[in-house]
């Protein structure tokens, strides 16, 4: 028993200087430990605000460069606008220094008259007739002299001719459309009809009247007019379509009335005052061929008065 208490009191001074020797070691560790986790800790404390601190002076650094950019774009708009204004004050200044630009009156309507002379005096129904093949003249033949009045209307096409003549001596040259309406009086003459009771007609047994010869030219044409803008514009006509009605009408046994030709003219227009215009007229009349063996080739010439807007 004695043995057994030594030995027991042996072991028991055993572990108890074992745990003394140990504890201050395993407190030591557990120190370290405590030591190294704070530290680690307050790493990653200060690791959270240097991030922060980096985030927040990029989100300012972006805040600057959009003010930046916001003052850069507000600057841009205010010089456009600037030279907008700038641009349109000179345009004002021109348009107020430059004479106020008077619009001509292109659109015209004129009325005409003057002299007219047919090529051949025409052969009519009335002053000619053919008996068994034989022709008659009974009264008088009419006149191939006599005077003409009229009126039409002259509308723009074009100022430049669509640009034909741009950057040439004829940049002023426009194109109209014209209609025209003029009557020829050709004179009177005596006019005959053939009695046919009971014995063959000669010359002697006629009744004469006084018949007026007239005729009717209804045309419509280009007109090329010269010098735009100022006031004496010349102008012609290349040619045009023109139906002339006769009255009386062709001979006896071909009695018509109308003859489809062409016509050719020139002339002058000056602008006397406002919208008033003065001028000059001359044109030919030309048909291919006879209407019925009468002639309705002839000339015009005078003056004219017209009134523009």
């Amino acid at each position: 028993m004695k043995k057994t208490k030594i030995v027991l009191g042996t072991a028991l001074a055993t572990v108890t200087m074992a745990a003394i020797m140990v504890s201050p070691q395993a407190l030591a560790k557990k120190e370290t430990e405590r030591h190294h986790a704070d530290r680690m800790a307050q790493m990653d404390a200060n690791k959270e605000k240097v991030l922060e601190a980096q985030l927040q002076a990029m989100q300012d650094e972006i805040i600057s460069l959009r003010a930046a950019v916001d003052a850069a774009t507000a600057a841009k708009k205010v010089d456009a606008n600037s030279q907008k204004v700038q641009e349109l004050d000179a345009w004002m200044a021109d348009v107020k220094s430059k004479p106020a630009e008077k619009k001509s009156k292109d659109n015209m309507v004129y009325f005409r008259g003057g002299y007219a002379g047919n090529d051949e005096s025409m052969n009519a129904t009335t002053n000619t007739v053919s008996i068994d093949g034989t022709p008659y003249t009974v009264g008088t033949e009419g006149h191939s002299g006599g005077w003409n009045f009229g009126a039409g209307m002259d509308m723009s096409l074009t100022d430049d001719m669509f640009g034909i003549f741009s950057g040439t001596a004829l940049n002023g040259t426009e194109l109209l459309g014209e209609l025209d309406l003029n009557y020829v009086d050709l004179g009177t003459f005596q006019a005959g009809t053939t009695a046919l009771v009971g014995s063959e007609a000669t010359g002697d047994n006629v009744t004469t009247e006084t018949a007026s010869q007239a005729m009717l030219r209804i045309s419509a044409s280009p007109k090329i007019k010269f010098m735009k803008g100022s006031k004496f514009r010349p102008w012609v006509i290349p040619v045009g379509f023109t139906m002339s009605v006769i009255s009386p009408p062709s001979g006896v046994n071909t009695i018509t009335e109308l003859k489809p030709g062409m016509n050719f003219g020139g002339g002058m227009d000056y602008n006397l005052w406002k919208s008033l215009y003065v001028g000059a007229d001359v044109r030919y009349y030309l048909a291919t061929t006879s209407l019925d063996g009468t002639n309705v080739n002839g000339l015009t010439a005078g003056g004219q008065i017209g009134f523009g807007f």
